[in-house]
């Protein structure tokens, strides 16, 4: 019997070193003398772990193109010993269906929720929009029970592996780049922002560090220092700062994307809300005595910028350290080759998926109200009956406030 994987454990002829060692069996021979080729024995305990064959397909592209790339649409590519060939192209098969399910979950909701006066106007889309969540966990169900249908003897291990690595990484990468993706509705100046927050932080860090690092940081990563951290910390909130004030000046930033009903087209036209308008503050009387200003005039646009700076400055880069010591877990320098000298997207983007999230998590927390867009696409979905009432039971509620004058 061949074993399990090629003996050098490479993968598209490099060696990633991802695969436990238990899975790399030899023969041997038992006590009678025979030899065994059908049980596999762990290799020496200290040999270093071997390839996991589609994790690097998995982590090393962007999110959006192709995210796990190589196992996805040239399984035959890996270097691998298997005793069915079947069994490789099932496995990558259920890996791109995943991938597709979810994709589709995602960005169906997103549709759903920011064009539903476009979907609205097409009959199959208004079927898939109400039912969207039920298509979806059925598209799964069916993946689920494929890969169980597909479960061969002696592969049972290195299929659940397979299994297991699929969805944690579509839970990393299309998760998270899902919600850039919400964040960017939003407007341009929360997807631009925070991305260039956490380049300034990477920057000033490596430049506070070489001029001034003397201090270790944290051991996963040796030259991260802390006069580094320190310094990148500062210099990014000013930049976030600056770099705020620039782009609440424009319109193309600010607005969030929406569908014009006349073109069909994006716009992003509208009327900038207070959180980007220039307004006075008046300063603590602490820092009056320092300065000689009473009041600062700024958008509050700002102030937030100074929270997301803080997070990129001191959060994000553990998103850094998380990815290393990753990579010295299973004794790899880059993700990918993707971009000569850098590594691959995942090496560049360790940082931004966290500071992505957090992004997502600030503005549906503090910054996102009532959508009145929203509220009104909901309101055309109704029945006919359903928007009488409703209009009958504003219509009365704004009289009794005193916004409409009363019934004569």
């Amino acid at each position: 019997m061949e074993e399990l994987l090629d003996t050098r454990g490479s993968v598209f002829g490099h060696d990633f070193g991802l695969l436990p060692h238990h899975l790399h069996g030899t023969r041997h021979s038992n006590t009678s003398g025979h030899d065994r080729p059908n049980q596999m024995l762990p290799r020496n305990h200290h040999h270093r772990l071997q390839s996991l064959p589609f994790l690097r397909a998995a982590l090393v592209q962007d999110a959006q193109l192709v995210p796990l790339s190589r196992l996805f649409w040239q399984p035959h590519s890996i270097k691998l010993s298997w005793s069915s060939s079947e069994t490789l192209t099932q496995a990558s098969f259920l890996c791109r269906y995943f991938l597709i399910c979810v994709n589709y979950f995602f960005y169906g909701e997103t549709v759903a929720d920011y064009f539903g006066a476009l979907v609205q106007r097409e009959e199959p889309l208004q079927f898939l929009a109400r039912y969207h969540r039920f298509i979806s966990f059925a598209l799964y169900l069916a993946g689920f029970c494929m890969f169980v249908l597909s479960l061969v003897k002696k592969h049972y291990r290195l299929q659940f592996y397979m299994f297991a690595w699929t969805h944690v990484t579509l839970l990393i990468v299309v998760t998270q780049s899902h919600l850039v993706i919400q964040n960017l509705f939003e407007g341009m100046i929360w997807f631009i922002v925070p991305i260039s927050i956490v380049i300034c932080n990477d920057i000033m860090a490596y430049l506070f560090g070489f001029f001034f690092g003397r201090t270790p940081l944290i051991k996963l990563s040796p030259k991260k220092t802390w006069e580094g951290f320190i310094g990148g910390f500062f210099a990014t909130v000013v930049f976030g700062f600056i770099l705020a004030y620039l782009l609440s000046q424009f319109q193309y930033f600010v607005c969030p994307v929406g569908l014009n009903s006349e073109t069909n087209g994006f716009t992003v036209e509208c009327e900038p809300s207070d959180m980007f308008v220039m307004q006075e503050y008046k300063l603590p009387a602490v820092v009056q005595n320092i300065v000689t200003w009473k009041t600062v005039t700024m958008c509050p646009f700002q102030i937030h910028s100074v929270f997301l700076s803080s997070f990129g400055s001191l959060i994000g880069p553990f998103g850094g350290f998380f990815a290393s010591g990753f990579k010295r877990a299973f004794k790899i320098k880059d993700f990918a080759d993707t971009i000569p000298g850098h590594g691959g997207i995942m090496d560049r983007f360790d940082c931004q998926y966290l500071m992505a999230t957090f992004t997502h998590v600030y503005i549906a927390s503090f910054i996102r109200g009532p959508n009145p867009s929203k509220v009104l696409q909901q309101l055309l979905m109704l029945q006919p009956e359903q928007q009488l009432g409703i209009f009958h039971t504003l219509h009365s509620h704004l009289r009794a406030r005193g916004m409409l004058p009363p019934a004569e």
